[in-house]
């Protein structure tokens, strides 16, 4: 049976304009990878398990893969189901958001900390805050209206780990807090720096090693607390984003 045939106009058409693809789908996937990640953070900063932090690493991976084809297929396509620049911004500040969780797991790895009340109490915020994204485009397509108090909280989400990163700072230059709660690590750290201090009594040993230890451990968390802190930015910036696309489809 012969194929039917196909006008050479039509033919013309497809070429210059293929089939749009569902890039509300596309963002929600994006969405789904990125609260998944969020919730591996979350699991390691409860549990301090390996398994959690290897996952959330895996998924950053998964996530630049996704980005990146997501990427092509926008520059790929004639016409678009909403702004072109606010799909840009989308899928840029959604993939920015598990950039950052990557990094606070690698930061914590390399400089040998284990998680705190703090880098819980702000994981606990991000999960938040990206379910709330996740909630909101999927609402995108259909219900846009709707999508709007998902938007806000993702939006308000940062105020309250903002809160979180500054007591946390407070509590992180507080020497009586430092030597009260030191562990058995941080404890055979300070006696490790006896062999460069001779000369000194034993208190003064034990007083300069704390001295040192508190100054090391300052400037330890406060780089994890930072990344952490730039994760609730992106957080805020794509809710922003959405907030944007709401108002202008709605």
């Amino acid at each position: 049976m012969n194929e039917p045939h196909v006008p050479l106009w039509r033919s013309w058409w497809q070429r210059l304009s293929p089939p749009t693809p569902d890039f509300y789908a596309l963002l929600n996937q994006q969405c789904d990878l990125v609260a998944e990640g969020m919730a591996e953070l979350l699991a390691y900063m409860r549990t301090g398990a390996n398994s959690h932090a290897d996952r959330v690493i895996e998924l950053e991976r998964e996530g630049d893969v996704l980005r990146v084809e997501n990427m092509n297929l926008l520059h790929q396509t004639f016409i678009t189901p909403f702004d072109r620049e606010d799909i840009y911004r989308s899928i840029a500040t959604i993939d920015e958001i598990i950039n950052y969780a990557r990094t606070t797991v690698r930061e914590m790895r390399g400089l040998n900390l284990s998680p705190d009340e703090h880098t819980r109490a702000m994981a606990e915020l991000l999960h938040e805050g990206v379910l709330s994204l996740q909630s909101g485009y999927a609402q995108l397509a259909k219900k846009p209206l709707l999508a709007e108090a998902d938007a806000e909280a993702a939006r308000k989400m940062e105020r309250v780990a903002e809160h979180t990163y500054r007591m946390a700072l407070s509590e992180l230059f507080d020497a009586h807090h430092y030597v009260t709660t030191l562990t058995p690590e941080q404890r055979k750290a300070a006696d490790s720096l006896e062999v460069l201090m001779q000369e000194l009594t034993r208190s003064e040993v034990l007083a300069v090693g704390s001295a040192v230890g508190f100054v090391i451990e300052i400037l330890k968390r406060r780089e994890v607390y930072r990344h952490m802190s730039n994760a609730a930015d992106r957080v805020v910036l794509a809710g922003e984003v959405l907030h944007d696309i709401i108002a202008k489809i709605a």
